[in-house]
């Protein structure tokens, strides 16, 4: 959950449940709330929140700029991402206007 320039919340997996990621989140002043999978549960299980991150990554493969790092500034390759993600939210229709 992002307001304004800080995250808040971050989903995580289970890999993230060490003393490092705990420190880094609250030096960050950052919520982790890991994603665990069911106790007992063997296979493939779809974990809540996890998926939308998945989808974002395969949104995300469809621009081919984003597949290697050409460029020499990382800024701009943080542009680039900031413009396949605005191109995808702007095809989707996520910043409709509401009628009043």
């Amino acid at each position: 959950q992002v307001t304004g320039q800080k995250v808040e919340v971050a989903y995580v997996d289970q890999g993230y449940t060490g003393e490092d990621a705990a420190y880094a989140a609250a030096v960050h002043d950052i919520d982790l709330q890991v994603i665990a999978k069911p106790a007992g549960q063997t296979g493939f299980v779809l974990l809540p929140r996890r998926w939308v991150v998945e989808r974002s990554f395969g949104w995300a493969a469809r621009f081919r700029r984003l597949a290697r790092d050409y460029e020499r500034l990382a800024l701009t390759m943080q542009q680039f991402h900031f413009l396949a993600f605005a191109t995808l939210l702007l095809a989707k229709g996520v910043f409709r206007a509401t009628s009043p």
